[in-house]
């Protein structure tokens, strides 16, 4: 029983109580010999009402499957994550009666870094994330704990191509716009109260060249530092509440 055996799992006693708790399937939960307590009796007792097969083993072994540094002796053992398409995200918003507020991520490859991402926009009311399914980490168990379990709510869509899903996205009239440090408009100098998609970059080369083309404006947060930058999901929150606080 080895890590490599376990590409698709989830870590940590809060994102694997909110697994229980949403339904998702679970083929196995591993729990560390001795750490029956607190949060983990409630796993153990979910876990054994679902009929999920528990496996007691050393932490020393559980520590061999872990993926990230603080499982806190459980790991859940589930089938690949279930990406969306774009038309759900899309559809997501018209059962809400909403105007679609779309995170698209061109090319995110620190897990840390989309996990936040995700929790921010679940709580900012993102109808759905678009990620490349090539240069880009996908969803893991790394991103799964950094989420917070959020991951579990986000209607996530792999795509083949940005810049084809961005042009289907502009047929169905939402508006497109890019996180760019060269924009020459400011975020909060925009309105995005009608059907929106946010395009943000790498964390180190930003938006590429075809993506900001593709985009109908671009955007810009100010500076006012020496550091020329934000991270990715410092930018991403930043833009996101503007959104929010324009559709309160």
């Amino acid at each position: 029983m080895t890590k490599q055996e376990f590409n698709d799992q989830i870590e940590g006693r809060n994102s694997v109580i909110e697994l229980l708790e949403n339904g998702r399937d679970i083929n196995k939960i591993f729990i560390a010999e001795g750490e029956k307590h607190g949060s983990i009796n409630k796993i153990i007792s979910m876990a054994r009402a679902r009929k999920i097969l528990i496996n007691e083993v050393s932490k020393t072994k559980l520590d061999q499957m872990a993926q990230t540094a603080n499982h806190q002796g459980v790991i859940a053992i589930v089938p690949p994550f279930d990406y969306c398409e774009v038309d759900d995200i899309i559809e997501e918003a018209k059962k809400k009666n909403e105007k679609p507020f779309i995170l698209i991520l061109d090319g995110i490859e620190d897990p840390h870094n989309l996990g936040s991402i995700i929790r921010t926009a679940e709580t900012a009311g993102v109808h759905g994330i678009i990620i490349p399914k090539r240069r880009a980490v996908s969803v893991n168990s790394t991103v799964s704990k950094v989420s917070a379990g959020a991951v579990e709510y986000m209607k996530i869509a792999r795509v083949n191509n940005i810049n084809e899903t961005i042009k289907y996205l502009k047929d169905n009239d939402i508006w497109v716009y890019g996180a760019d440090m060269d924009a020459t408009k400011y975020y909060n100098q925009e309105d995005y109260k009608g059907a929106i998609a946010i395009v943000i970059g790498s964390e180190g080369f930003g938006i590429s060249r075809l993506v900001k083309e593709n985009c109908d404006f671009l955007i810009k947060i100010p500076m006012k530092g020496k550091i020329n930058s934000l991270n990715a999901s410092v930018s991403a929150g930043i833009i996101m509440y503007e959104v929010v606080k324009q559709r309160m």
